[in-house]
């Protein structure tokens, strides 16, 4: 098993698009995660993808993160009108009537999310996946140019399956981040202390044949080349997995669990 931490000030992982909306889903797609992968290990747009095709994929969501729309205009520098979405009989766009010399787009991103990555294939594959993304041949980014990720995006290769590896990696997020939410756990439970869990529960999504839930995000195509690229739906489920803090066990910081103070819906929006 083959972990990614995919963190970075913007992420976009678009599943719908239109020609002036760029949408982003609330978790990385995996044709998004395939594209990093192929880009780490130096194959072109037009070079197939063969080998990680049938690579499957399990997204934890450590840090939500919130959601950016950021407000775009499109104009042509040489200062003449913009042509429409439509073409003609030629296959050559069509100018826009009357003349519009301004397009507005708008855009949308995660800001300061934090995704753990399970891909599960052939270990010889992944040991070479992962040797790559610690020296990758292109830029990487998180579904967009524009989103370059944090360090450490490799966290190695793991034994066991998807949802065990998921399970017992430890929690992803910033140190602020882990002391806000101790700080807010034990304001909620008015112990004047912040409270440390020794674990802590976050949503993951599984991909599973036999899931309850479809997602359109698969590519199919064998390459990313613009003119070329399909997808298809795979089947997933989603639920939520017991994951370790990291919180070091002090006297002056006792430690708790979510078993002890039960499941906390709203804990994954940081409420």
């Amino acid at each position: 098993m083959l972990l990614l931490r995919l963190a970075g000030p913007l992420q976009s992982w678009g599943s719908r698009s239109s020609f002036n909306r760029r949408e982003t889903g609330s978790e990385p797609t995996k044709s998004g995660v395939i594209g990093l992968l192929a880009a780490a290990s130096g194959r072109a747009r037009e070079d197939p993808l063969d080998e990680l095709l049938p690579l499957r994929l399990g997204i934890r969501v450590d840090q939500p993160g919130t959601l950016l729309r950021d407000y775009h205009t499109v104009s042509d520098y040489r200062g003449r009108p913009l042509p429409q979405a439509g073409v003609n009989a030629k296959g050559i766009q069509k100018p826009t009537s009357p003349a519009k010399n301004t397009h507005v787009t708008v855009r949308y991103y995660l800001q300061d999310a934090v995704f753990v990555a399970a891909v599960a294939g052939p270990r010889p594959l992944l040991d070479t996946l992962d040797q790559a993304l610690c020296a990758p041949a292109f830029p990487l980014a998180l579904g967009r140019r524009s989103c370059p990720p944090t360090q450490p995006l490799p966290l190695g290769v793991r034994d066991g399956s998807i949802e065990d590896v998921l399970r017992e990696e430890p929690w992803q997020v910033s140190r602020r981040a882990r002391e806000r939410y101790a700080a807010e756990w034990g304001r909620e439970r008015r112990l004047g202390h912040p409270l440390h869990p020794a674990r802590v529960d976050r949503a993951v999504t599984v991909e599973d044949p036999d899931g309850d839930d479809i997602l359109h995000d698969a590519p199919v195509s064998s390459s990313f080349h613009p003119h070329s690229r399909t997808f298809t739906s795979r089947r997933v489920r989603h639920g939520w997995l017991s994951i370790p803090t990291g919180f070091p066990v002090t006297d002056d910081h006792p430690t708790g669990s979510d078993d002890e103070a039960g499941h906390d819906p709203f804990a994954l929006l940081g409420w």
